[in-house]
């Protein structure tokens, strides 16, 4: 039996279905992240774990007991919003201190158990201070170290990095991870940012329009997309529509043959490669020819738009120096049969 399972969980308002029939398993010690873009449910899918958001059908077990009618200070469970939710009146360690004054810990075990958490985060020394004396990042870790002290069943986390610069998230995305791994607590973390979601997550639930649209490891929802949706969010990619009347070693499109390595499926498809996966190729090797309309340096990388007889692609190349290749010149793109994933258009939402 799964430690936390969703069984049919939605949240209708009148006529407006914020989740529909949302189902999920959670393993103990499993970090899931909730990815999705906004208004797609994700953060009243957590909030009805919490206990916040009342589901309208469906139920909730943790460790196999239904707490779908159980009050949120009931469950138990560890909660860090984006806005930290800190009590600027109150140092460091009576924030910590707080939850465990809540369960009516005696102040011994209280005393050591906001100790011991503080040193997990690397906050000892700042237990006599309070909230506006610290950085964002160490303010995030104060509101991690409130949530861990409970010792809880569950870790929830609704976009707990919102509110930290491209660089200090970098670093805590790291030191998040690490520390899950240390405590081994099992967390659900909300997210729109896909980067995210891949580094931290073990398994990746995407979320659209209420409904989830794919599960699975980080690389796995990554090199097979089942849809545009999933291609699209969780990266970037080019996506045709194609029909192929019967099976075969190829499809066609715009009189263009096109690699697969999938020659049973037939009927409306949708054609999926990433932009890492093509090459610049000659006009022998070439599987389709195009124009370079644009060339954009990315640090690390570099990102071509090619107009096609197919329709725009786009093309990534790793930063060894100043590509060969400019705007307005003529190429050849060319990708291996192994890279393409082929789907139907019913795999996921366009």
């Amino acid at each position: 039996m799964s430690f936390l399972e969703l069984k049919g969980l939605s949240k209708r308002y009148d006529d407006f279905v914020a989740v529909a029939a949302c189902d999920l398993t959670v393993e103990r010690g499993e970090f899931i992240c909730l990815l999705g873009p906004s208004g797609c449910g994700k953060t009243t899918t957590l909030q009805m774990v919490a206990g916040f958001v009342t589901p309208s059908s469906g139920s909730i077990l943790l460790d196999g007991k239904d707490v779908t009618d159980m009050r949120p200070s009931k469950r138990g469970l560890g909660i860090v919003f984006q806005s930290y939710a800190l009590f600027p009146h109150m140092t460091v360690a009576e924030n910590v201190a707080f939850g465990l004054e809540m369960q009516r810990v005696d102040a011994t075990e209280r005393k050591k158990r906001v100790a011991s958490t503080l040193e997990l985060v690397h906050l000892g020394p700042m237990a006599a201070r309070y909230p506006r004396e610290l950085s964002g990042g160490q303010r995030q870790r104060v509101a991690l170290a409130r949530a861990l002290a409970i010792q809880p069943p569950v870790l929830l986390l609704d976009e707990p990095m919102g509110a930290l610069d491209a660089k200090l998230r970098d670093e805590m995305q790291i030191e998040l991870r690490a520390l899950q791994h240390r405590v081994g607590v099992t967390t659900i973390m909300v997210t729109h940012d896909q980067a995210e979601a891949m580094t931290l997550a073990d398994r990746v639930v995407l979320m659209n329009k209420g409904r989830i649209e794919q599960v699975g490891r980080p690389v796995e929802m990554y090199e097979n997309p089942n849809g545009r949706f999933s291609s699209t969010f969780l990266g970037k990619a080019n996506v045709f529509e194609v029909m192929r009347p019967s099976a075969g070693p190829c499809v066609e499109l715009a009189g263009h043959r096109l690699p697969t390595t999938d020659e049973h499926s037939t009927g409306a498809l949708e054609y999926i490669v990433r932009p890492e996966k093509l090459q610049f190729a000659s006009d022998g090797d070439s599987l389709v020819r195009g124009r370079i309309s644009a060339r954009v340096f990315l640090g690390n990388h570099w990102l071509f738009q090619v107009d096609t007889a197919l329709g725009p692609m786009q093309l990534t190349q790793a930063n060894t120096g100043v590509p060969p290749v400019a705007e307005g010149d003529q190429v050849g793109l060319r990708w291996s049969a192994q890279h393409a994933r082929l789907v139907s258009r019913a795999g996921g939402v366009a």
